[in-house]
């Protein structure tokens, strides 16, 4: 389980986060809502190691973020970038996946790229140049990058962004997949609507706080726009699926 208690941060004088709390389980999808500058890329990379927090704490399973080296937390936890092809750099897909977890010095590297690619449908794209990939597959890709090290938990940012409809429907599908397989999975979104079909519960960051938190039915119980959210519209294109 990955747990945020009271977590604060400045940037610049400004109070980003203010007493930040919430937690994400194996096997469940949580959406972290609100506007752009709310502080929701921010808090990801906290748990990931990359920022420390003023104050607070964040563990993943047990690990206190502040103690551990980023290397030890990226076995536990993949982060997809918003853009992610700016991160690709080799030649090919398979090499792209098989990076990671060379440089982790971890064995039987084939095998591990082979179950992730195939994880994620693109195993038989793996002779292809990474850039050469749709915008869906390249998320898909940059997905499988982090399942080869092995993580449990995965932290998606606007991973909908600049996608046609294929390609967000490739993303919704790895998203789902990821669940089936029980990662823990942090959706970071605006796109309330893909919140509401993939995720099974919602946080909402605004002004530095958490001010609305739930199951993702009761997203519509709440007055979106009073967040810089825009109001999904009522139907189910994505295939939410039921909650019981």
């Amino acid at each position: 389980m990955i747990e945020v208690r009271n977590v604060r941060h400045k940037v610049g004088g400004r109070e980003l986060l203010r007493g930040v709390s919430f937690d994400l389980h194996r096997g469940e999808v949580l959406a972290l809502l609100g506007p752009n500058g709310s502080g929701k890329t921010t808090l990801a990379k906290m748990i990931i190691g990359l920022v420390k927090p003023d104050e607070g704490t964040i563990l993943v399973d047990g690990i206190d973020v502040r103690k551990a080296k980023t290397s030890e937390l990226s076995r536990k936890v993949g982060y997809v970038f918003q853009e992610p092809e700016r991160m690709f750099f080799t030649g090919r897909v398979f090499d792209e996946v098989a990076f990671g977890p060379s440089n982790l010095g971890l064995s039987e590297v084939e095998r591990l790229v082979e179950r992730a690619l195939r994880g994620v449908g693109l195993w038989d794209y793996r002779d292809r140049k990474p850039l050469s990939l749709s915008g869906g597959e390249k998320r898909k890709l940059a997905v499988a990058c982090v399942l080869a090290m092995g993580t449990d938990y995965v932290i998606l940012d606007e991973p909908f962004s600049n996608l046609d409809g294929h390609g967000i429907k490739a993303v919704v599908e790895t998203v789902r997949g990821l669940k089936d397989t029980g990662k823990g999975v942090l959706l970071i979104t605006h796109d309330v609507e893909l919140a509401y079909a993939l995720a099974d519960r919602f946080v909402i960051l605004s002004d530095g706080k958490i001010s609305v938190s739930g199951r993702t039915g009761e997203l519509f119980d709440v007055d979106l726009s009073a967040y810089g959210l825009r109001t999904p519209l009522l139907g189910d294109c994505y295939g939410k699926r039921s909650e019981g």
